[in-house]
């Protein structure tokens, strides 16, 4: 072996390189393969997705509203009803 040590250190260093250039590669290939399988399994499971769950929070929203809407009309015609009520079955 007659290499120079500049030599030595040169080749030490491109197989390093190439080392950590394959080590990302492998990484990004774990990554894709982990996260079609997170995906399938989720799919597998039928869970909702973030759209389904924010219409069903706005249709959720909206029908506590009407809820309550409908309630205080409720409340405003028993209010108007009650009085009524007992002078009529005091009036027979």
């Amino acid at each position: 072996m007659t290499q120079s040590p500049n030599r030595i250190f040169d080749e030490l260093a491109r197989f390093a390189t190439d080392a950590a250039g394959a080590a990302q590669g492998v990484r990004r290939e774990v990554e894709s393969v982990v996260r079609s399988q997170f995906e399938r399994l989720i799919k597998d499971m039928d869970v909702a997705t973030r759209e389904e769950v924010e219409v069903l929070r706005e249709m959720v929203i909206a029908a506590r509203e009407d809820n309550e809407r409908l309630e205080a009309r409720l409340k405003e015609l028993e209010a108007k009803l009650s009085p009524s009520a007992s002078t009529s079955s005091a009036a027979p």
